[in-house]
């Protein structure tokens, strides 16, 4: 009775529809765990990028020969370092315009931050939406298969004269395995965009400060 309840016989032995609904959340499940991976990966990178770049930042160097850097190395391309880059080039553009309004070259050097902060932002942001997906529909798709599997069940004491529970429990076993992995893949999905969704906007966050610290810095670089 033991090797007839174990998992693997319960998943051969289940119908059709419930083996398709089987394979669908396992599916989900182990491409939710990739993603979430390269999200922990992506994340982490972002923050200590944003760290290196703080620090280089307001060390008191020359903003100057700082983008020059920053134009010559690859990581410039991500994160506070490509936000700089893109307000900083905007600035110089701007300032070279004769009789460029300091305020209008303030606000182009803004809203080029902020548009590369959009980038940034789809960056990390990519694949939350298909974890929040799955650990809100998975629960779902499980229990479809788990009614399906009981339908099944109880549909096939017709056929017999005497209903006992014990023909009709290798049934329900069956179908409640969808249950447990529609659980399965829902669960983690759930806790890592929760928990990258709060990163993200932390990030985020950051960004902003940045912004509004680097345009006040270009404020008063402008007046002297």
């Amino acid at each position: 009775m033991v090797s007839d309840l174990s998992l693997v016989t319960l998943i051969l032995d289940a119908s059709f529809v419930v083996q398709m609904v089987l394979v669908l959340l396992l599916a989900a499940s182990l491409i939710s765990w990739t993603m979430i991976f390269d999200r922990a990966r992506v994340l982490s990178g972002a923050r200590r990028s944003a760290n290196a770049f703080e620090e280089r930042f307001w060390s008191g160097g020359d903003l100057s020969a700082l983008y020059k850097d920053l134009s010559q190395d690859e990581t410039g391309n991500q994160g506070l370092a490509a936000i700089f880059r893109s307000g900083f080039k905007e600035y110089v553009r701007l300032r070279k315009i004769e009789g460029a309004d300091m305020m209008a070259v303030l606000q182009g050097a803004e809203r080029s931050m902020r548009v590369a902060t959009s980038r940034e932002m789809d960056r990390l942001e990519n694949n939350l939406a298909f974890l929040a997906t799955v650990g809100s529909t998975s629960p779902y798709v499980g229990l479809f298969g788990t009614v399906w599997g009981i339908m099944q069940a109880f549909h096939a004491l017709g056929n017999v004269e005497q209903a006992t529970l014990a023909l009709v429990a290798p049934g329900i076993s069956e179908a409640l395995v969808a249950t447990a992995i529609g659980l399965f893949a829902a669960i983690p999905a759930v806790i890592a965009y929760n928990r990258f969704s709060n990163q993200v906007e932390r990030i985020n966050n950051r960004y902003e400060e940045f912004i509004e610290e680097f345009s006040t810095l270009l404020q008063r670089q402008g007046r002297a």
